[in-house]
Formats: structure tokens, sequence, C-alpha cells
């Protein structure tokens, strides 16, 4: 007759303090994942999120910024995009491309690369090196740190 060891390992040591351990949820059905975004840090998905993907519920939507050729279109974009969706400095803008749009323009996610302000800052359209043109080169750079050095020193004044 054989006989039945019984283990247990120990996950936690009485004697640290440390957050015990949780288990993982392993969500099977597309529905529950955005509740279960809200309250958990992590989670298994056991299914493909990207799998059939119904797209009779999307709209193409006329974009009255779209400067793109017409032989491509996106009808469909899952999660979010840093540089549309998050803070973003102007010259890194998806909404307005630095290249193609006018500098003066902007989101409401957009900031002064300069003065990490909300864009507009006061010196959005000064005559002379207006920040809207600040693209993260090392001139604009420069400027970043000289303007957060006088920054601080006025502080401690």
């Amino acid at each position: 007759m054989a006989q039945e060891y019984d283990e247990s390992l120990v996950v936690s040591s009485p004697t640290r303090e440390e957050t015990p351990v949780r288990a993982v949820v392993c969500l099977k059905r597309k529905e529950d994942v955005k509740r279960f975004e809200e309250t958990e840090e992590c989670f298994i998905l056991d299914f493909d999120p990207f799998d059939s993907l119904d797209i009779s519920k999307l709209s193409l939507k006329d974009n009255k910024n779209n400067h793109d050729d017409n032989d491509i279109s996106i009808i469909a974009e899952k999660g979010q995009v840093a540089c549309r969706d998050y803070p973003h400095a102007r010259h890194l803008c998806i909404e307005f491309p630095f290249t193609t749009t006018p500098h003066e323009s902007f989101c409401e996610m957009c900031y002064c690369y300069v003065c990490d302000s909300v864009a507009p800052c006061k010196y959005w359209t000064q005559a002379v090196d207006p920040h809207c043109d600040a693209d993260g080169s090392d001139y604009w750079e420069d400027q970043r740190y000289e303007y957060k050095h006088n920054l601080a020193k006025e502080e401690t004044h």
C-alpha cells in the first residue's frame, strides 16, 4: 500500500512583513476585461483579444485634419495611443503632426516642451523662439534646461 505524503509550501513567512500572495484571475470572456481592468493589476486572458473583431459596429469618421493619402484608411484601433490619449510634447502630437501642420496648433493633451506646461504657454507664439517650435533638438533641450534653471532660481528667492 502506497503512503500518502502531505506536502505544503510556505508562501509567506510570519517574520517578514510583505504583501500576501494573491490569486491571479483568468478571464474567459472578452466582456469581463473592462470590469477587471478597473480592479485588478494583473490577470490572464484565456482568449485572443484580437480574434473576431466585429467590424459591423465600426464607423468611418470624417476627419477634417486628415492629410493622409486616400489609398489607406484606418477603420479600427484597439487601446490607447500615447501621443494622442496621454499628455505629450507638441512636436510628438499625432492629431497635429509637427511636419505637416502649423506649429501653433495643439490638441487638448499637448504641452510645451520648454515650460512643461499645458499648451499654449505664455511664450507659445512670441516673436523670437516661440515655444510652439520646440522639437526636442539640442537647441530646444538647452532652452528647456535654461527655463527650468531660471525657474528654480526664482523659487529660491
